[in-house]
């Protein structure tokens, strides 16, 4: 069972840099399209490069937090009972588990980047990122608290989308050029942020679907009607999700290739309007 703040706060982490992904992809791109290359994460312009290294510091302080939150407030330092882990949170240690994988992932990139310890390439941070991924698409799937029913059914689209940032992250090592693979990895992580806030406001929020409630810690629709409604509305809110982010992409694609756009791009669109009008 989770809570609301408990898919907010992540939701935020993974939006923020999802959106932040999606736009620095398209900015590069439509900038100078031949040297584009893959990127992990996004440096921050301006500001004389105060903030080049604020996204590394966004996800080590926010998976931090989150983790201190899963490991030391939810589980009251009672780790231990009997001389074994506490059975009563084992899904505050395993959310602190992923959070680590996220946490190391964001301090090897800041030690890559701004020291000469350890040197990695960008497709070696793309793995280095899939595992974290991976780590939290295990978590999901081999969850130890049992989502039933509707609130089964939320986390398995979550699964999903995790599943997606685990795949756009290991095709951004294997193909370090592709556009498309850099855009897909910031669209997928955007749809996962969105959809940790479609489950806080669905299932712990004001839009639970009618037939369904909350009681006792427990998301319960007392007939198969409202059990299929509730998962057509899940369907129906994941393709919202979808198409709103897919024309934000494009808006955002637009906008950007007519104000900073390189003449390649703009020869690129001249061209497939004339094959379009042959």
């Amino acid at each position: 069972m989770g809570s609301f703040k408990g898919h907010a706060l992540p939701g935020t982490l993974f939006l923020l840099v999802g959106v932040w992904h999606v736009w620095s992809s398209l900015f590069r791109y439509v900038s100078n399209p031949k040297a584009f290359r893959v990127r992990v994460w996004n440096p921050v312009p301006g500001f004389d490069g105060k903030l080049k290294y604020f996204e590394l510091y966004l996800v080590v302080v926010g998976a931090f937090i989150d983790l201190c939150i899963e490991l030391l407030y939810s589980t009251h330092l009672k780790f231990f009972v009997n001389g074994v882990l506490n059975p009563n949170h084992m899904n505050d240690f395993e959310h602190s588990g992923m959070l680590l994988m996220f946490f190391i992932f964001g301090v090897v990139s800041l030690l890559s980047e701004k020291t000469r310890f350890l040197p990695l390439p960008e497709g070696a941070l793309c793995l280095v990122a899939a595992t974290a991924f991976c780590a939290e698409y295990l978590l999901f799937y081999f969850h130890s608290t049992t989502h039933k029913g509707l609130e089964g059914y939320y986390h398995l689209l979550l699964v999903l989308l995790i599943g997606l940032c685990v795949l756009s992250t290991v095709a951004g090592a294997l193909l370090p050029t592709s556009f498309p693979v850099d855009l897909s990895n910031g669209i997928a992580i955007t749809l996962q942020g969105l959809w940790f806030y479609q489950t806080a406001f669905t299932l712990y929020g004001p839009m639970i679907p009618d037939g369904c409630q909350l009681k006792n810690d427990q998301i319960t629709c007392p007939s198969v009607g409202s059990q299929v409604r509730g998962e057509l509305l899940a369907n129906f809110q994941l393709f919202a999700l979808v198409f709103g982010v897919l024309v934000a992409v494009a808006v955002s694609y637009s906008f950007l290739a007519s104000k900073y756009g390189d003449s390649d791009v703009r020869s690129l669109h001249a061209a497939q309007d004339g094959l379009d009008s042959d």
